[in-house]
């Protein structure tokens, strides 16, 4: 809020002072009459420290209004802000993620579309985990996420998917694990949200992200690189937070690959190690 003279803030706006009535006091016990007006001592008038003390509640009022926006509390969106929010669909809506947690995944979410995209977009990170190539903790992200007859009937191709050939094909043993020395990286990072259908019930919501994928270390065939998808989520309320009943993935939008060069091997283990990842709320 600007305290400038256009907005009424600034300037003098003391009216005129003809025509009132004084009334003298008197300046001690010795002299009942007064003797005249003693000369105005240095610093500020009454009058001008009740006007600085004004702006200073009223910058001070400003200050907290602006910071209200993060302590929970829901405000007004004004027209600009609305028409802005409406203008940039992938833009935060400044919905605080969720409190809750099923094991290491977000839970509790909102039933609206704003729910359903976080939801989505959690689930997707979930999914595209390393942890998902090690059965018991694979097995623990698909009940967390799917619905309960879809992870069901899930688990069986999904061990299958996840064999022994497929596992050695990225440098991992029979359980999931990496060589002695050397970092597997497997990452989902959401750019954006969709919401392609929405009912009291059901969602359908696509999510684009950018995934990491490789392993990182001295003599690795298989070095991380970078992939571009969309992944489509049917997703149904069930037991009080959204659920996966299907979901499938496509390739792209892609962009152009950037000039930066390749980071080496110890630099990629040292950033998986180093960096972790977020909780994402639309």
């Amino acid at each position: 809020m600007s305290l400038s003279d256009d907005s009424g803030y600034g300037g003098d706006h003391r009216g005129s002072e003809t025509g009132q009535t004084r009334t003298r006091l008197p300046d001690g016990d010795n002299d009942a009459y007064g003797t005249g007006r003693r000369p105005r001592a240095g610093g500020l008038s009454s009058r001008n420290l009740v006007t600085i003390v004004g702006v200073v509640v009223l910058l001070i009022a400003a200050i907290a209004f602006a910071n209200r926006g993060g302590s929970g509390n829901s405000e007004t969106t004004s027209d600009d802000a609305a028409q802005d929010t409406a203008a940039q669909p992938t833009a935060p809506t400044g919905t605080k993620p969720v409190n809750g947690k099923n094991g290491s995944i977000a839970s509790g979410f909102a039933k609206t579309e704003q729910g359903a995209q976080s939801a989505a977009a959690n689930y997707a990170v979930a999914l595209g985990s390393e942890r998902m190539f090690k059965v018991s903790s694979r097995h623990q992200i698909v009940d967390a996420v799917y619905a309960r007859d879809a992870a069901a009937n899930l688990k069986g191709p999904q061990d299958k998917a996840y064999s022994k050939a497929f596992l050695r094909k990225l440098g991992l043993d029979a359980a999931g694990n990496a060589p002695k020395g050397k970092t597997f990286i497997s990452r989902t990072i959401p750019v954006g949200t969709k919401v392609e259908q929405f009912t009291s019930g059901t969602a359908k919501v696509s999510v684009w992200y950018t995934g990491l994928i490789g392993m990182a270390g001295a003599g690795s065939t298989d070095p991380v690189r970078t992939d571009w998808k969309t992944w489509t989520f049917d997703l149904s309320w069930a037991d009080g937070d959204w659920k996966v009943a299907a979901d499938a993935q496509k390739n792209g939008p892609a962009p152009i690959a950037g000039d930066v060069p390749a980071s080496g091997a110890d630099e990629m283990s040292k950033a998986v190690e180093q960096y972790g990842g977020f909780t994402y709320a639309r």
